[in-house]
């Protein structure tokens, strides 16, 4: 859908949310750390990193439910999913995908493979990969960053991606401790890939790959701006786990490149939007019918409150009267908070 061809319209083709972290859903109902973390490093190890270790599939599915479940009431039809669960790796991507198809939403699947936890939580983690992809799951080959693995595992995610067809999905460059290790990736990157933030990233970086910047994120964990313009490689909008709200993270989008450059075009920024549709093209007959007409880029880059009313996906009805009709709202909320509630005890015995 183009600039154009969204002006005045009621009924759009659904958002797709180019990089998401469904088992973070649960990560707002946890409480934050004794001490405040003072830098990106320091928040990866006293949240993310904490937090991934505690998670069990129980946990998984209730936070994929209700992480797909917001989609669906942003008018989000597709996820491309990052996932990470060192301590419950075998059949997550399953869980995930099956809470996604439970709520009606579509998921591509990753899990992002890792030395953080020696060479056989790397093993694992890509052999889950594998099995999935095996299966016929729609997904990519998950990495977490280069900084995190040694080269023979970012090579052997290359390989395994190549021997799939398909692409890796991959943080790049999101903060100081990523700083260098960009140039690791030379050689390996294809089309296919997602390289996630680029906020250091050089300009003529040379990878190859679709850059999905996440702004709000970045803002939040301090960790500077993508200035996407700057890249000649297509640019597409995620989240980072923050919701699946792309009109909002559009908004988000616009404002933050408009601080930087005040002559920033919103145009721009659907631009961006688009690229994550172009990445699951079977996105483009879902269809979301909207509560009010949908005006184009510069009416939606100052519209807040703008709400999807019905949903089809693949043909089926799964968002009607502002509802998910294939699951119950309320229990999922339910068994999300009772997860959540697992989740912060784990985390607290943990240390």
């Amino acid at each position: 859908m183009s600039e154009s061809s969204v002006t005045a319209a009621d009924v759009t083709e659904g958002f797709v949310c180019a990089h998401h972290h469904l088992y973070s859903t649960l990560a707002r109902q946890v409480p934050g750390p004794v001490s405040t973390p003072r830098d990106f490093a320091e928040i990866l190890r006293s949240v993310w990193w904490r937090l991934d270790t505690a998670l069990d599939a129980e946990m998984i599915r209730w936070s994929a439910m209700l992480g797909a479940v917001e989609a669906l009431s942003a008018g989000t039809t597709t996820l491309i999913d990052h996932h990470e669960s060192p301590n419950c790796i075998e059949g997550s991507l399953d869980v995930i995908a099956d809470a996604c198809a439970e709520v009606g939403v579509r998921v591509v699947c990753s899990y992002g493979v890792t030395d953080r936890h020696g060479a056989d939580g790397a093993r694992r983690g890509l052999e889950e990969n594998r099995r999935f992809l095996a299966a016929g799951g729609r997904a990519l080959v998950g990495v977490h960053a280069a900084f995190t693995c040694n080269d023979d595992t970012l090579a052997a995610a290359a390989e395994l991606a190549r021997d799939a067809n398909t692409g890796v999905h991959i943080h790049v460059s999101e903060g100081p401790a990523d700083d260098e290790h960009w140039s690791r990736l030379r050689g390996l990157t294809a089309p296919e890939w997602l390289l996630v933030h680029g906020v250091r990233l050089p300009d003529n970086h040379g990878l190859q790959g679709t850059i999905v910047h996440n702004p709000r994120s970045n803002m939040n964990n301090g960790v500077g701006y993508a200035r996407p313009v700057r890249f000649a490689s297509p640019v597409a909008l995620g989240s980072d786990g923050i919701g699946a709200d792309v009109l909002d993270d559009f908004r988000v989008a616009y404002a933050r490149a408009r601080e930087d450059d005040v002559t920033f075009d919103a145009v721009t920024a659907w631009q961006w939007v688009e690229r994550a549709r172009d990445l699951v093209p079977e996105s483009r007959t879902d269809r979301v019918e909207w509560s009010r007409p949908m005006g184009g880029a510069w009416d939606l880059a100052f519209t807040t409150g703008v709400t999807p009313w019905h949903i089809t996906v693949d043909g089926e009805v799964v968002f009607a009267n502002g509802m998910p009709t294939k699951v119950d709202v309320n229990e999922v909320r339910a068994r999300a908070a009772e997860q959540a509630e697992r989740l912060a005890r784990a985390m607290a015995s943990s240390g």
